[in-house]
């Protein structure tokens, strides 16, 4: 059903975005390129974690998370930015996860890592169909024999440039695990 997937990264690699190519002064423009059907390996990848509240899944208090996350792993020096990288995921209604690539310490700031074989597809689409693109995908990788594990949105831009930039790119990242065939799968123990 799927294309080709792109060629392998390194290791905790991620397609590099241009911090540089930026007319808005906030976000940099996204060039879906690289990141569309590509595949991530992460072995203990850093990443600040931090939460938002939500409201019905609207997010109340991000731009407040984010700016102090930011802040914060900017003053640890801890910033990649050709690397730049968040992943979101509801977590309730009421509440979301945020996961801020790093690439060094962060004081003060919760940090977590990953682990795993993660498999990417961008839509540009408005923010409220990410669910239903997120469950798309998911039907996408169980017919190529992969099952998602964890699911993860990398909203690239922020409303306001989404705007300025005239494209609202999502990447779907998700966690997955090759699944056995039903046919190579081992008979089961008989006991007595």
């Amino acid at each position: 059903m799927g294309t080709a997937l792109q060629a392998d990264l390194p290791v905790n690699a991620t397609p590099e975005i241009d911090p540089l190519d930026n007319t808005t002064g906030c976000c940099p423009r996204f060039h879906p390129e690289g990141w569309d059907r590509q595949s991530l390996h992460f072995e203990d990848k850093r990443f600040v974690r931090a939460t938002t509240r939500s409201q019905d899944h609207v997010p109340v208090d991000m731009d407040k998370v984010f700016g102090r996350v930011h802040e914060a792993i900017a003053d640890a020096g801890a910033l990649d930015e050709p690397h730049f990288l968040v992943l979101s995921r509801d977590l309730s209604s009421r509440e979301a996860e945020h996961l801020f690539a790093v690439d060094g310490e962060v004081p003060d700031e919760e940090t977590v890592t990953l682990s795993g074989h993660f498999r990417t597809r961008v839509f540009d689409a408005p923010y409220p169909e990410a669910p239903v693109l997120l469950d798309a995908f998911a039907r996408e990788l169980a017919d190529e024999g992969e099952e998602v594990e964890e699911s993860y949105i990398f909203y690239t831009t922020c409303p306001t440039c989404v705007e300025a930039y005239g494209h609202n790119y999502m990447v779907a990242v998700d966690k997955v695990r090759s699944r056995e065939p039903e046919d190579q799968k081992a008979p089961p123990i008989m006991t007595m």
